[in-house]
């Protein structure tokens, strides 16, 4: 069968702006199934002169088991017809195509070492060229809108089916060289947040149409689904209306993360850093030494007589599968009469053993599609049993296949020698330092990796030092790789994602549940670097199913 060069041109259907290359990759796909062809294409290439070129100014390279090789150039759109042949205008200059493939075969054929034979053709599907004979190139070189369904059959003709050759493994390996195989996730990244945001966002958009009265909605929603989209527009709206918003969370990296984003004239807290400000707008200073610190704080909020200036027109609370019942009751105090309530949650992603809060009265909208995560991960997931109720994948991108690095357990240098392959693995599939984040298994405080400056000389780290500057702010160490702990890094995501230190005695419900926060942050890419003993439990899980 015919093999595309390189994978992933199926997820990068969406885009529109290689739209044309990309039927016709599927049609060759598709009638060229049975031929062991070597198809070449550049739809992953960020090339600003040559747009989707492979080479030069060619679209598409097919070669042939004997090594014999069809350079296609595909100009969509319309051309001019001249007495020096066919003319396409590219950013406004004239290009003559015939001196375009002639210079480009000539360039081929000089890097390779030795004979090279080439064949090629001008595929024009949009447009008929009327009088081939001045069109500068064989007419028989030329498939236009006229016979273009041909494409395949031509291409057979040029390349007879042959057994391999020695031939074809040089001119693959010159090609692989010469061409740098690696797709550029870069130009898939801007892509893939834009459309997830854009699908998942759909629940901000049907979620704010119900109407019932008190409003009071509680979302439970499956990572990826679009809670975040709908706790912004809920807040940005509340703010374009003239109305105070207070959005509250469980996890600081995620209520600074949304602190971010979300327009000024609100307030976005986690749940002690809230109870934290009504203390010192009392003139108290928390006593942070003593045991009971929380619960005494706790109290006096729950007790206290609230002033307008802690009264909200909407109340958004996040994490809510983190929240007590006491938290719960805290918060909602804080909603004017009349006011506007949204309780987000996703007991999929409970990492503390804490009961579902009762929310008696409230309409429960339920939404089960990832929109995030590659469907190669949902998959996963769902085949290891980490979601309670089936999560449908909505991502428009496969992803990159999952790869799995063990070390055997305890053993601290050999997890940082996979975690520092698995970001060499990153930088080789094209992700630069700032798309890769790399998520520990444990906690900080029991995480070898979250305790370095560096992974190597060459890695640096990003990561939280457990202090806190004089305005409360999270102090980190300087460097050019975030790492975070499975239970920071929730309600964030990163295009590619190294999830490391995995390590269990069991495979139980909680295993279980890290698994699904951890990996679910991936975008595009994941890398797990797990212990022997974890991976045995994973694969078991998986066949037993």
């Amino acid at each position: 069968m015919a093999h595309i060069h390189p994978a992933g041109w199926r997820e990068m259907s969406v885009t529109g702006a290689a739209a044309r290359e990309i039927e016709t990759l599927a049609t060759l796909e598709q009638r060229l199934a049975d031929a062991p062809y070597e198809i070449y294409h550049g739809v992953h290439w960020t090339n600003v002169e040559q747009g989707y070129s492979v080479y030069g100014d060619i679209d598409f390279i097919v070669v042939a088991p004997n090594g014999r090789m069809l350079v296609i150039e595909q100009v969509a759109g319309f051309l001019n017809e001249t007495r020096d042949g066919l003319v396409k205008a590219y950013q406004g200059k004239p290009r003559k195509i015939r001196n375009q493939i002639l210079s480009t075969i000539e360039g081929l054929s000089k890097r390779y070492q030795g004979a090279l034979s080439i064949d090629y053709l001008l595929y024009c599907p949009d447009y008929i060229v009327r009088d081939q004979q001045l069109a500068g190139i064989d007419p028989h070189h030329i498939i236009d809108a006229t016979n273009k369904p041909k494409l395949a059959r031509v291409i057979r003709e040029a390349l007879p089916i042959t057994p391999k050759t020695e031939e074809f493994d040089k001119v693959t390996r010159f090609l692989s060289d010469t061409l740098n195989l690696r797709p550029d996730p870069s130009s898939m990244i801007g892509h893939a947040v834009n459309m997830v945001t854009r699908l998942s966002g759909g629940l901000a958009t049907w979620a704010r149409r119900l109407e019932f009265s008190p409003f009071r909605l509680r979302v439970v929603g499956t990572a990826g689904s679009g809670k975040t989209q709908l706790a912004l527009a809920e807040y940005t709206a509340a703010i374009d209306a003239g109305l105070r918003p207070l959005y509250v969370c469980f996890n600081r990296p995620l209520a600074d993360h949304i602190e971010r984003l979300a327009p000024a004239g609100g307030r976005v807290a986690t749940f002690h850093t809230l109870c934290d400000a009504w203390l010192r707008a009392q003139d108290q200073t928390p006593d942070y030494g003593s045991p009971t610190v929380w619960s005494e704080i706790e109290q006096s909020l729950a007790a206290a007589e609230l002033p307008e200036t802690w009264q909200y027109d909407v109340v958004i609370v996040d994490e809510g599968q983190d929240f007590s019942t006491v938290w719960r009751d805290i918060v909602l105090r804080m909603l004017k009469e009349g006011g506007r309530a949204i309780w987000l949650e996703d007991p999929d992603q409970n990492l503390y053993g804490r009961e579902m809060v009762p929310l008696p009265g409230w309409v429960t909208l339920h939404s089960n599609t990832n929109y995030r995560s590659p469907r190669q991960i949902v998959d996963m997931l769902g085949s290891i049993g980490a979601a309670r109720q089936p999560v449908e994948a909505g991502s428009p991108f496969k992803g990159a296949d999952i790869e799995e690095l063990t070390y055997p357990e305890g053993e601290v240098e050999a997890m940082l020698a996979q975690t520092r392959r698995a970001v060499t693995l990153c930088l080789g599939a094209g992700f630069g330092r700032q798309d890769i984040a790399i998520c520990s298994f444990r906690g900080r405080e029991k995480s070898a990796i979250l305790k370095l400056d560096k992974l190597s000389d060459a890695h640096s780290l990003r990561s939280f030092t457990g202090e806190y500057d004089l305005f409360g702010n999270p102090l980190f160490r300087e460097g050019g790789l975030l790492a975070e702990s499975v239970y920071r890094f929730k309600g964030q995501s990163a295009p590619a994602l190294i999830f490391t230190e995995i390590d269990f005695e069991e495979l139980d419900e909680l295993a279980l549940r890290k698994l699904f926060v951890g990996m679910t942050r991936a975008r595009l890419k994941l890398v797990l670097v797990m212990s022997e003993r974890a991976s045995v439990q994973i694969l078991d899980r998986v066949s037993a199913r």
